[in-house]
């Protein structure tokens, strides 16, 4: 005998987090010049990059085509731009503008509203690193490790950069998130390894710089696309760290308005 008695309770996590994570894709590319930016940025850095006007590369140790490493800046480029400065800043301003103040009145953890964001963010970041990697081919790039390495770094990365983006955004005011993450990502682009090689640093500060997100994902990209290296082990654990500390903080101090 059939019955139609209601059975109230809020969905599992697991489901709530795959239809939170499809919700977030499609406002993603509900923003057509937001995700064509997203897209087409990092192509043409990665073709500006190239060319042998903004630095020149240490080749004492060996081959060191610029290609080679340019590809690999661009990979760990993206991952930041999307997962921590564009994620931050959209996040902000949906904030500001009370669209995630109604989810606060519902069953819908916090955790899983920004594991939501962040795995949209990873699909996202599908598309964009093949058509880094596809025009890095087309330039003459030569990739040497096993790209399951690479691959690994990029979701680490992802997680911890959506981690410092989304703690930022949940913590303060939206233009401050605006100001605050642009220079953060200035900073980290300079100081990571990614538009400068670590080794034109000093080498205190290169001992310090190395623990930065950027230069554990920039670094791991090169020992294993670049150099042909086995499991890039401190960059895992570095952004494991970062990760722990960053989703957990960002999921205790998110603050739905």
């Amino acid at each position: 005998m059939t019955t139609f008695t209601p059975a109230p309770g809020a969905a599992s996590t697991r489901a709530m987090l795959a239809r939170q994570t499809a919700m977030e894709l499609r406002l993603l590319l509900r923003n057509g010049e937001q995700v064509g930016l997203t897209l087409v940025i990092p192509l043409l850095l990665e073709f500006f990059f190239n060319l042998p006007v903004l630095y020149s590369l240490d080749c004492s140790a060996g081959d060191c085509r610029r290609i080679d490493f340019v590809v690999p800046s661009i990979l760990a480029l993206a991952v930041m731009s999307a997962a921590f400065t564009g994620l931050a800043i959209g996040t902000g301003f949906e904030r500001k503008y009370a669209v995630l103040k109604r989810l606060g009145a519902t069953a819908l953890p916090r955790s899983v509203l920004l594991l939501g964001k962040t795995c949209a963010v990873l699909l996202l970041q599908i598309v964009q690193a093949a058509l880094i990697c596809a025009l890095g081919f087309l330039l003459g790039w030569q990739p040497r490790g096993d790209p399951l390495f690479a691959i690994v770094l990029i979701v680490l990365g992802t997680f911890t950069f959506g981690g410092l983006g989304l703690l930022l955004a949940g913590t303060v005011r939206a233009e401050i998130t605006l100001a605050a993450a642009n220079l953060i990502w200035l900073v980290l682009l300079f100081c990571g390894g990614i538009a400068v090689p670590l080794s034109k640093y000093p080498q205190g500060a290169r001992d310090v710089l190395r623990y930065l997100p950027s230069a554990a994902l920039s670094d791991g990209l090169h020992q294993v696309l670049q150099a042909g290296a086995g499991v890039p082990l401190r960059a895992w654990l570095v952004l494991l760290v970062w990760a722990a500390v960053a989703l957990p903080a960002a999921a205790r101090w998110f603050r739905w308005e």
